[in-house]
């Protein structure tokens, strides 16, 4: 590979890095929360229903049942960029943040319940390894920087300041 494919194949990856950055916290903030916030569900005996069917799947259909969140939010995003077109920011977005959210509660969830039958996957299980590998240390990069150090403490603050105010 000459010098200067190795150049751009580098800024290529730094710049796909930074873009998926945003995505990457969000995913880890509300990973967890949003999953338990859809395991909630489950107390309804239809949900239970179809989280035992989904336990059940084999890898494959596991794989599927992963992904089917991800392609039926695909129209809801496209929604989004169409109200974004036509001047309507504010909706737009706020039709965006809850594809997001539900998007990741529902799809935590599922992995949840399919994360096994995944893992016999052959290249599930080689890659997902790597992927979570290498999010955790983009993650530790982004956590270890001045600007996140900052915005922490500054939260902390807040947090501190607004316990202090509703005791006293």
């Amino acid at each position: 590979m000459t010098p200067l494919l190795r150049a751009l194949r580098a800024l290529l990856r730094i710049v796909g890095t930074v873009l998926l950055v945003p995505l990457l916290l969000f995913e880890e903030w509300g990973w967890v929360p949003l999953a338990a916030l859809a395991a909630r569900l489950s107390r309804l005996p239809f949900w239970a229903r179809l989280e035992d069917r989904l336990r059940q799947l084999p890898p494959w259909g596991a794989l599927l049942a992963f992904f089917v969140p991800v392609v039926l939010l695909l129209p809801v995003k496209v929604l989004a960029l169409f109200l974004f077109s036509r001047g309507h920011a504010a909706t737009a977005l706020t039709v965006l943040v809850l594809a997001k959210l539900v998007g990741t509660a529902i799809v935590a969830r599922i992995f949840q319940l399919v994360e096994r039958p995944l893992m016999r996957i052959p290249w599930f299980a080689r890659w997902y390894p790597r992927w979570k590998a290498w999010k955790d240390r983009v993650l530790t990069v982004v956590r270890q920087s001045r600007p996140w150090r900052i915005v922490r403490a500054i939260k902390g603050r807040i947090a501190r300041g607004w316990r202090r105010f509703r005791e006293g």
